[in-house]
């Protein structure tokens, strides 16, 4: 990593923490109150008015950027930790590691299929039987067959007038 890099993420991650710092809000408080307390002495004039707005207009421009950094940099650690999670854990799908990839119309279609694996686990007594999708369609099916099967066994039952 070259000098300036190294600097701007040094520098980045110090301003991330302080401005959002109690003394980075007590700061920006105070220069609020001696330019509201100093409006008297400049006439409330369009100068006085200009430097208040042209100020905080300049910061919120610089903090977009650095808020936007500090975010890119959290999801990514995050994802990092979940894509972790996911390959240590031998029941879950690796199929879903990198999908913040993904296009929106490609993770539209996933999140149907997490849907379609909430209402399998609604209907299933046990919640620890379905570990993904294809699991789950496969324990749904078994379970239809099962009580199909007991179905028929009932109404034949019922035909022989054993019931």
């Amino acid at each position: 990593m070259s000098d300036k890099n190294n600097f701007f993420e040094k520098f980045s991650n110090w301003a991330t923490k302080f401005t959002g710092s109690s003394k980075a809000f007590i700061g920006a408080t105070l220069i609020v109150v001696i330019w509201a307390i100093s409006g008297p002495v400049f006439n409330y004039s369009e100068t006085w008015q200009l430097v208040i707005n042209t100020g905080t207009t300049i910061i919120t421009f610089l903090m977009v950027f650095l808020i936007q950094k500090a975010q890119n940099k959290d999801s990514k650690a995050i994802q990092i930790k979940l894509n972790e999670l996911l390959a240590a854990n031998e029941k879950a799908s690796n199929r879903i590691v990198d999908i913040e990839d993904l296009t929106e119309k490609e993770l539209d279609e996933l999140h149907c299929y997490y849907e379609k694996l909430a209402d399998f686990a609604e209907e299933d007594a046990d919640i620890h039987t379905s570990h993904s999708i294809d699991a789950a369609k496969r324990n749904q099916d078994y379970k239809h067959d099962l009580f199909r099967k007991r179905h028929d066994e009932w109404l034949q039952k019922q035909k022989k007038g054993s019931i």
